[in-house]
């Protein structure tokens, strides 16, 4: 997966990955997220991947979140 894909945001609220990740699939580019949070202490951060093909595009919409 490293190779192929790569991170375009990261945030420690559920919420604000949701929403990311809904609207780069309202503007057809798929996502992943990589949960990096504690599960005991909830600390840490999400991640979200896109392939790198859509990296450029996937920023440009997120710049604003």
């Amino acid at each position: 997966m490293e190779k192929e894909w790569a991170k375009v945001y990261e945030t420690a609220e559920d919420v604000k990955i949701e929403i990311a990740r809904i609207l780069l699939k309202e503007n057809g580019i798929d996502s992943v997220i990589i949960n990096k949070k504690d599960r005991s202490y909830r600390f840490g951060e999400l991640e979200l991947y896109v392939h790198r093909d859509n990296v450029i595009r996937a920023k440009q919409l997120l710049k604003n979140l």
